[in-house]
């Protein structure tokens, strides 16, 4: 005799492995979809049919250009389920809605004169969720929100243990945003995040090792990835790079005394060094393209640091590829090839002897794509709890 709780519970397995297909793909055929998965055409129906019906995918017209063959219809995340992702920084509040699809139809920058405080980031938050609810995504299926922050995140319940530079401690955020928004929410590491939104979708996906450093207001933190999975450590904390002691060959390089690494290489420096206050990442990167001498002379001098920096961590991680956000990918973007040069020079030969150095492909999506996918990951992983909730 079948036992109807299993075969529910294959089919809630399928059902899940094609909506992340078409997620993490985009549209695909169910052609497609029956040779990724394995399935039968007629299963394959029968289950885009359920997504269909629950909201969370939409079926399109063949391919026109297909002349060969049976026509077969295209499979797409439907685009008006979103997730809220929001990044808090020193500088600003950075908030986004972001589709199944990987649509941002809406997104705002609050720039901001003084730190935010968890209260804060929660009303904004929910401010905004009504007003666009209101306008923009006034036909939208919000599912939950995700929270990209700058400290120590604990993974356990997303508590912020310390966000050192927003003077965060021991902040119960998810709870906060999820009473002001009745939303589920989520919280994590902003590198972290970073590091998952480059794999999957950016200058890191297809690699199964990778380093990444962002470098954003806050200073410099990391994400990894090791054997396609994110490390996040005992209690989820690893990753910060920018707390580390950076060797510095030459003492004229050296200006925070005994700092650690974000100390020296710094998006404050970069700004003060353009002539700055303030720039979100397009308009830092412009200043220091266009900048003088004495920028230039700022930009080489943490070229120099962060070789050393990401040598160490190559020396000891073996990636495949170093992946640079945020200010980091500025400075690396003056001659990346070069940058891997000094990095090359500062290890040994085996661990780098196929790395890559590049910058974040997704740019300033990246930490608000990592975010979402953090605030999806219930759905994905049980998309027809969707419907039984």
């Amino acid at each position: 005799m079948s036992d109807p709780t299993a075969a529910e519970g294959v089919r809630q397995r399928n059902l899940a492995r094609l909506l992340r297909l078409v997620h993490l793909e985009g549209p695909l055929s169910r052609a497609r979809l029956t040779e990724a998965t394995g399935l039968n055409r007629s299963t394959i129906a029968d289950l885009v049919a359920e997504l269909v019906r629950e909201g969370l995918v939409v079926e399109r017209a063949p391919d026109p250009s297909r002349r060969v063959g049976r026509p077969s219809p295209v499979v797409a995340a439907d685009a008006r389920v979103m997730a809220i992702a929001a990044n808090p920084e020193v500088d600003a509040l950075t908030i986004a809605a972001v589709g199944l699809d990987r649509g941002i139809p809406v997104r705002e920058r609050i720039e901001l004169d003084r730190l935010l405080s968890p209260d804060e980031t929660a009303r904004l938050i929910a401010e905004r969720v009504e007003t666009w609810r209101a306008g923009e995504l006034a036909h939208a299926r919000i599912v939950g929100v995700g929270l990209a922050v700058p400290g120590l995140v604990r993974a356990a319940d997303g508590l912020v243990r310390n966000a050192p530079h927003l003077r965060w401690v021991d902040a119960p955020v998810r709870d906060l945003v999820a009473e002001a928004t009745g939303l589920p929410t989520v919280v994590g590491n902003d590198a972290t995040l970073g590091a998952i939104a480059e794999h999957l979708y950016g200058a890191a996906a297809g690699f199964d090792d990778v380093v990444y450093l962002n470098g954003g207001a806050s200073g410099i933190g990391g994400g990894l990835i090791v054997h396609g999975k994110p490390l996040l450590g005992a209690g989820g904390y690893t990753g910060e790079f920018g707390q580390n002691r950076p060797g510095i060959a030459s003492a004229t390089d050296r200006r925070a005394g005994d700092g650690v690494l974000e100390d020296e290489v710094s998006r404050a420096r970069l700004l003060a060094a353009v002539g700055l206050h303030a720039a979100d990442e397009p308009a830092l990167a412009a200043a220091v393209s266009a900048a003088g001498p004495t920028a230039a002379e700022e930009v080489a001098r943490q070229r120099r640091i962060l070789s050393t920096a990401l040598a160490n961590a190559v020396n000891a991680l073996n990636p495949s590829v170093v992946v640079l956000g945020g200010f980091l990918a500025t400075i690396a973007a003056v001659d990346v090839p070069g940058l891997g040069t000094m990095v090359q020079e500062q290890t040994m030969s085996a661990t780098s002897e196929h790395l890559l150095i590049r910058v974040a492909s997704l740019a300033e999506d990246r930490l608000l794509i990592g975010a979402a996918e953090a605030a999806f990951a219930e759905l994905l992983r049980d998309p027809g709890g969707a419907a039984r909730s």
